[in-house]
């Protein structure tokens, strides 16, 4: 099964931003307790998934991709004739690097502040997200055929938070969310 890069752009936000609940803070513990209910994962999947529905066609497809190349190409089209100058062009490119640079520095910050806790990970390169996006794709896609609608990502999203659940209490701890990613990493380094 092939996934355009569309699709995979399309699904990638869902991957970052922490929807797999293993890494759930900040926006999916909306009450800010430390702990994630089942509720709280709903909200937070569904809002996710109307995010990313570009469309609004209940859908996460090829179109959502496009229609987010459209909207990316209309932000950067400054003048709005439909054709993209050159200091168009530049003034995207100008703004990407600086952005790219700001992103460097904190990852940098990031890795220092790990490997002044001991952290063994610190400074090496982790695996492409292409790869893990895909896998990701074909696991939440249970139909086969390369979309994703509101209730397989919502179905995904609850087997996700089901796994992490391990005493199936409709909780996600802090400790639970440890244990978790510490499995994961042991899974991949067996794998390796």
């Amino acid at each position: 099964m092939k996934y355009g890069k569309s699709s995979i752009a399309a699904i990638t936000i869902f991957v970052s931003s922490g929807a797999l609940i293993a890494a759930a803070g900040g926006k999916v513990d909306s009450n800010g307790d430390g702990i994630v209910t089942k509720a709280e994962a709903d909200a937070a999947a569904q809002a996710r998934f109307a995010k990313m529905d570009i469309n609004g066609d209940g859908v996460l497809n090829r179109a959502d991709g496009d229609a987010r190349a459209k909207a990316r190409f209309a932000k950067m089209d400054a003048n709005g004739d439909g054709v993209l100058s050159e200091e168009e062009f530049l003034a995207v490119r100008e703004a990407r690097l600086e952005k790219r640079e700001e992103r460097k520095a904190k990852r940098k910050d990031r890795k220092a502040k790990r490997a002044e806790k001991g952290n063994k990970r610190a400074g090496k390169k982790r695996g492409g997200r292409k790869g893990r996006v895909v896998r990701l794709l074909k696991r939440a896609d249970s139909n086969n055929d390369q979309s994703i609608s509101r209730d397989e990502f919502i179905a995904f999203s609850d087997t996700r938070f089901a796994k992490v659940d391990s005493n199936s209490d409709g909780q996600i701890t802090k400790e639970e969310r440890k244990a978790n990613r510490q499995a994961r990493r042991n899974q991949r380094r067996n794998s390796q």
